[in-house]
């Protein structure tokens, strides 16, 4: 893969490169916020491994630029440990998943291919997806709730278009998993629970009640 490494810690992102490098990666790296946005649009890369604590623009601001500017390309943004906030504000402006720092090489890997894999979910052959009273329109990445437009990230608008296509029934995290995020594996974080919260502040923007049912021990479920 082609890869740029938005760190501005010389010597972590030296060891980074060196170590992604040996996986047979081709890396970049930039030291800033407007230095990645200005490699991403110079160069023509496969993912972004984004620390979330960056000079000038922080990692989230420069996510939702790139996804402002029409950027799909997958993000994987890199955390402080027990920084929760800095986990929900990466996922919310548009990155694709997060890992703690300092994370080896083999599962920044793992997770890279995961999210690489996972853009070959494709649903443009069909037209519309409604379930009560919410509507999705894949192939222009178009969603509402009754009259409501909803401004949702691809990882919300692809949760969404799982739930929509099972309502009524229940989706399990290990299916949702592997189908939004294209994980083989489980992860060893809450980013399902992370992100189905983040999709419910959005449906309930305006006061509505919460579609979405939680089962303990058995998964999430959309009134259908």
């Amino acid at each position: 893969m082609k890869l740029l490494i938005v760190e501005d810690d010389r010597a972590f992102a030296a060891a980074m490169r060196a170590e992604l490098e040996t996986l047979s990666h081709d890396v970049t790296v930039a030291g800033t916020g407007p230095d990645a946005l200005a490699a991403v649009e110079a160069g023509d890369f496969d993912a972004v491994v984004l620390d979330s604590m960056i000079p000038l623009l922080d990692g989230p601001t420069v996510v939702q630029r790139l996804r402002a500017r029409g950027h799909r390309l997958p993000v994987l943004m890199l955390t402080a440990l027990g920084h929760a906030s800095d986990k929900v504000g990466g996922l919310e402006a548009g990155a694709d998943d997060y890992v703690v720092k300092p994370a080896p090489a083999i599962e920044i890997d793992a997770r890279l291919r995961a999210l690489i894999r996972a853009r070959g979910w494709r649903d443009d052959v069909v037209e519309t997806l409604r379930a009560a009273d919410i509507t999705l329109q894949p192939a222009q990445h178009r969603a509402w709730r009754g009259e409501r437009p909803l401004v949702l990230s691809n990882l919300e608008f692809k949760l969404l278009a799982e739930l929509v296509r099972h309502a009524g029934g229940f989706v399990t995290r290990a299916m949702l998993i592997e189908r939004v995020w294209g994980y083989d594996f489980e992860p060893a974080t809450n980013i399902v629970d992370v992100q189905i919260r983040a999709l419910r502040r959005k449906l309930t923007a305006d006061g509505e009640d919460d579609p979405i049912v939680t089962k303990r021990g058995v998964g999430y479920s959309l009134r259908a």
